[in-house]
């Protein structure tokens, strides 16, 4: 028998691998159990429904969102703009979830809250170095929200979106991500 805390990780991981694959619409506690092995009631033993499960996501998501923005490789816009793509492309399952107020609201989850405003509490600190010591709270969380949408909407289109079809095949998507994040940040200048 599994222990408590396997079985939360066993189903978390199956329903993380679901959306990855197939989205979070396809998602059910039945599936989920199927996919984990476990019988149908094992995943309502750790969350009381489908918004449950996905706050969960949610929570670990943002945890490793934030996470990544910290370790950064360089303390610069471009690499944070590219530790957000490549956490985004890396954890689809998580992204798919993450910011679909949807599916779940976060407000009723105080744990996942927690860390999504965690995730951008590190874009916030990071531009509030970043500009001059002068920038107002306006300045500092426009910036914030433009690296955001732009990083947000790149993730998206690499991993849902029409992209490809439209400008073709991307050789080299790290350096894809990078020419765009200079391209960005340049627009911040």
């Amino acid at each position: 028998m599994q222990s408590p805390d396997s079985l939360q990780d066993t189903v978390l991981h199956a329903a993380v691998s679901i959306v990855a694959t197939s989205g979070p619409d396809d998602v059910s506690l039945r599936e989920v159990a199927r996919a984990a092995g476990v019988s149908h009631q094992a995943p309502y033993h750790h969350f009381k429904d489908r918004e449950g499960l996905f706050a969960a996501i949610s929570e670990q998501g943002f945890t490793l969102l934030a996470d990544s923005l910290h370790m950064a490789k360089s303390p610069t816009r471009e690499a944070l703009f590219v530790a957000y793509v490549t956490f985004a492309l890396r954890h689809p399952g998580h992204f798919r979830v993450m910011f679909r107020k949807d599916i779940c609201n976060l407000e009723h989850y105080p744990a996942a809250l927690m860390q999504a405003d965690r995730a951008f509490g590190a874009l916030a600190d990071f531009v509030a170095r970043d500009l001059d010591e002068t920038a107002t709270i306006d300045e500092i969380r426009m910036t914030a929200t433009y690296m955001w949408s732009v990083a947000h909407g790149l993730a998206t289109l690499l991993l849902d979106g029409p992209l490809e079809k439209k400008i073709g095949e991307i050789a080299d998507v790290d350096e894809f991500v990078m020419n765009v994040a200079r391209l960005a940040t340049r627009a911040l200048h």
